[in-house]
């Protein structure tokens, strides 16, 4: 694994406290962090104390001043030496940020600032894509006559002209009609989308190192059906939103059942792929597998879904709403932020 940045404001800049948790000294170079600001924290971990030789250790925090600085000294870590700096900063939590340089490297600040922070990346990701779906709308991007794939590609393309963005954290769908009601593991054959088609968007841009996941529902026709099960999608999502919000011990299985529950009420089946939604967060977030059902809105996780991660960060989720019917041959898909917004 390649070595990883780290912007150091404080104590881990001292020689003895890198040979005490490395064994070795760094080699930096000075850069700073624009925005913020420095306070002091008082630190309670007796190591930390003993080995930097002060209780009071500085933090970085937000400033209301775009024109604050925090300088300071960036290090190339190892995997190794970044896992020995997170023992050391035991009362941070670890960020990513721009620096004057340009470069984006690591930094730690209290967990008050690293959730606020992480709250407004996932927030201002999923503006950037809102925004991007609405220009899709807005350019006529999704009409028949056009194949999935070629869509795929403009809306590939527009996210690029409009933010830079080339990466996403999951393959780009787009789905026309029976594709509709096919599981997000399947890979159907291309298709074109015909006069009086449904048809939905599924994309995960990454914009400044943090996740969006969007999923809109298209109707091209005036089919009544397909326009009532669209409108359908973000009722059943408020739905589960405040269900969410009103059981702070809910687990995945729980918000799973109730979504099934919205769909059959309806009048739809749930589709997909046996999911309702998943974690969400910084790129790339922990691989997510059927070995790690916590990861995920289903019927098997009994998990809180309110937990914090491995790091000791917050969970936030997205909700994800698949309805079929098969009977008819089409479904649709809606998705986006659950806990935040």
């Amino acid at each position: 694994m390649a070595d990883q940045l780290l912007f150091s404001y404080g104590t881990l800049q001292l020689s003895q406290v890198q040979t005490a948790r490395f064994g070795h000294e760094l080699a930096g170079r000075p850069d700073a962090l624009p925005g913020f600001r420095l306070e002091t924290a008082i630190m309670t971990d007796p190591s930390v104390i003993a080995v930097s030789g002060n209780a009071e250790h500085p933090v970085a925090m937000p400033s209301d001043d775009a024109g604050d600085l925090v300088e300071g000294v960036v290090f190339a870590l190892s995997p190794d030496d970044l896992a020995a700096a997170d023992a050391y900063e035991v009362d941070y939590l670890r960020i990513q940020v721009a620096l004057r340089s340009g470069e984006k490297a690591w930094v730690y600040v209290d967990t008050a600032t690293a959730e606020d922070f992480r709250v407004r990346r996932l927030l201002a990701a999923q503006a950037n894509a809102l925004t991007l779906f609405d220009e899709v709308v807005a350019r006529d991007l999704i009409v028949a006559g056009e194949s999935e794939r070629a869509i795929s590609d403009r809306i590939r393309d527009l996210a690029d002209d409009l933010f830079g963005t080339t990466r996403h954290w999951h393959k780009r769908i787009i789905r026309s009609g029976p594709n509709t009601l096919l599981p997000y593991s399947d890979n159907p054959p291309d298709r074109i989308l015909q006069p009086d088609d449904i048809a939905f968007a599924d994309f995960g841009p990454i914009f400044a190192d943090f996740e969006a996941d969007l999923g809109r529902t298209y109707v091209l026709g005036e089919d009544p059906v397909k326009h009532r099960l669209a409108a359908d999608l973000p009722t059943i999502f408020d739905a589960g939103r405040r269900y969410f919000a009103e059981r702070p011990d809910i687990t995945g299985a729980e918000l799973h059942a109730e979504i099934a529950r919205l769909a059959r009420a309806a009048g739809w089946e749930l589709g997909g792929s046996g999911f309702a939604g998943h974690l969400v967060g910084e790129f790339p977030h922990e691989i997510m597998d059927a070995e790690k059902i916590q990861s995920y809105i289903a019927p098997a996780n009994t998990t809180p879904m309110r937990g914090k991660d491995k790091a000791g960060r917050v969970c936030h989720w997205i909700l994800e709403i698949h309805l079929a019917d098969p009977a008819r041959g089409f479904g649709g898909f809606y998705e986006q932020l659950l806990d935040v917004g």
